[in-house]
């Protein structure tokens, strides 16, 4: 086999192993779901274990803003790079009818606050936490 076929051959392995395990999670990740909907999150607790990368899948069912705000435990979790701009000032704003996926990484255990920082949600009831063990 000449040395331009046997790179190219090279080349196409190597891509169709990337295409085929992008989309696969780590064995260890684990889906969460978390529903913004009119003054309240489902579920409002979250159990985290420390190690263990979590895909955090929150959706605004309401027909207004959102936001999942944990200053407190975005500070103790590492973030996915390509999820990293989407966690502002520990926030995650969730536009109406819309979701927002972030991988992240517990590293520090705590208890720690979730609520809506939009003005009153909290008060409404918008209000949780999560905990990291």
């Amino acid at each position: 086999m000449n040395l331009l076929r046997r790179a190219a051959v090279v080349a196409f392995l190597a891509l169709t192993m990337t295409n085929a395990t992008a989309g696969d999670a780590p064995a260890n990740r684990q889906d969460l779901e978390v529903v913004l909907s009119n003054f309240s999150f489902a579920p409002n607790m979250l159990q985290l274990q420390r190690g263990t990368s979590y895909a955090l899948h929150l959706v605004n069912r309401a027909s207004g803003g959102h936001s999942f705000s944990a200053p407190g435990l975005f500070a103790a979790v590492a973030v996915a790079a390509a999820d990293g701009s989407k966690v502002v000032s520990g926030k995650v704003e969730v536009p109406a009818g819309q979701t927002v996926d972030i991988v992240f990484t517990p590293t520090t255990a705590g208890t720690y606050p979730v609520v809506c920082s939009h003005f009153l949600h909290s008060t409404f009831g918008m209000h949780g936490e999560a905990v990291i063990e």
